[in-house]
C-alpha cells in the first residue's frame, strides 16, 4: 500500500482513528458509548431545527418564560421559516433572547459592522429578527451580537442572561470540525487539556486556513473559491458557552449546493466517533447531553470513486 503522512496543515492526524471513522458502517452510526449523546440519522434536518425553535418560542410565550438561544449564521432560509411560523401562530417573542454564535473580524481583530453584507449579525437581523411581525418581535436589545465593545464580556452576557447558560445552543461543524468559529490549532485557543479547554470563553480567533477555504464556497462569498474575500479572523463564543447550555442540538447536513459532494462527510464521523480533542472542537459534544441529527446524505459510505471528478 502507498503510505504517507497527512499534510502539515491538517489538524487531526491519528491514522488509526481516521481509518476507523472513514469505515463506519451506516448500521452502526446511531450507536455511541455516551447514552446522552444521541445520534439520529434522518432524511433532512431543516424541519427538525425549525420545529425545535418554534416549539421553544411558543412555550416561552405561553408560560411567559425567558428563552435564551445561541444561534448559528448565516441561515436565512431556516430563520425565514421560523419567522413565518411565528407570524402565522401569533407567537409573542417578548421573552426571547437571541445570541449570535460568531462574527467576522479583520486582521486587527475589528469585528464586522451590521452593514457588512456577508456578516452574520447582518443576516440574522434581516432574515430572522426583521422577518418577525413588528407587534410580535422581541425588543431590539434582546438581539445580541458581537461588537468591539462586548467581545470581552460576551460569555458573561450569555451566562447572566440565561441564569448560568443559554437554554439551547444550535450548531453544525465546519470542515475543521469547529463549533462556531472555535477552530483547531489557533494561537487563541491552542490545544490545552480538555478540562481547561471546556472553560475557555468567547474571544477573537485567527481562522484556520481550512475554514477560510470552506467559507469561500458559501453563497455570501459567491460560491466560487474567492479565498481573498473571506475575512482572516472572527469573533466566537467559547467552549464554555457550549458546555453551559441547558440543551444542545447539532446538525450535520451540508453538501455542496445540494450535490453528492460534501466536505462534511468525513468531518461528521470525526466529530461523532473520534477522540474528544481540541483538534476536532465539536467533538466536545460527545461529553454532553446532546441531540445530533445527521442526514442520510452525510451518513452514506464513501471511498475511492475512481470515475468521479469534482
Amino acid at each position: 500500500m502507498f503510505q504517507f503522512e497527512p499534510a502539515p496543515f491538517v489538524p487531526y492526524k491519528n491514522k488509526e482513528v481516521l481509518e476507523k471513522c472513514r469505515n463506519m458502517k451506516r448500521e452502526d452510526m446511531e450507536k455511541h458509548p455516551n447514552p446522552n449523546f444521541r445520534i439520529h440519522i434522518v432524511p433532512d434536518v431543516g424541519g427538525i431545527w425549525v420545529g425545535d425553535m418554534v416549539a421553544r418560542m411558543v412555550r416561552s410565550d405561553l408560560l411567559d418564560e425567558k428563552l435564551v438561544m445561541i444561534c448559528p449564521n448565516p441561515c436565512p432560509l431556516t430563520y425565514l421559516a421560523v419567522a413565518e411560523a411565528i407570524n402565522r401562530l401569533n407567537v409573542n417573542c417578548r421573552n426571547v433572547h437571541i445570541f449570535c454564535m460568531d462574527e467576522w473580524a479583520d486582521q486587527d481583530g475589528n469585528i464586522a459592522p451590521l452593514d457588512y453584507p456577508a456578516g452574520f449579525a447582518h443576516s440574522n437581523l434581516k432574515y430572522f429578527y426583521g422577518a418577525i411581525r413588528e407587534d410580535l418581535r422581541m425588543p431590539l436589545e434582546q438581539f445580541h451580537y458581537f461588537t468591539n465593545e462586548n467581545i470581552g464580556d460576551y460569555s458573561k452576557m450569555i451566562s447572566d442572561c440565561g441564569d448560568g447558560g443559554a437554554d439551547v445552543c444550535y450548531s453544525g461543524p465546519g470542515w475543521t470540525g469547529h463549533i462556531a468559529f472555535i477552530d483547531p490549532c489557533t494561537p487563541e485557543f491552542g490545544c490545552p487539556p480538555i478540562e481547561e479547554y471546556l472553560n475557555m470563553e468567547a474571544r477573537i480567533v485567527t481562522l484556520h486556513p481550512m475554514t477560510i477555504l470552506q467559507n469561500s464556497l458559501h453563497g455570501c462569498f459567491g460560491c466560487s473559491g474567492d479565498i481573498a474575500n473571506v475575512p482572516p479572523r472572527a469573533a466566537t463564543i467559547g467552549p464554555v458557552d457550549v458546555k453551559n447550555a441547558k440543551n444542545r442540538l447539532e446538525m450535520h447536513d451540508l453538501t455542496t449546493m445540494g450535490s453528492v459532494s460534501s466536505w462534511l462527510r468525513m468531518t461528521s464521523r470525526l466529530v461523532l466517533y473520534g477522540e474528544v480533542t481540541p483538534l476536532v472542537p465539536s467533538s466536545i459534544l460527545q461529553l454532553m447531553d446532546t441531540d445530533v441529527y445527521v442526514t442520510e446524505a452525510i451518513a452514506q459510505p464513501f471511498g475511492c470513486w475512481e470515475t468521479v471528478g469534482y
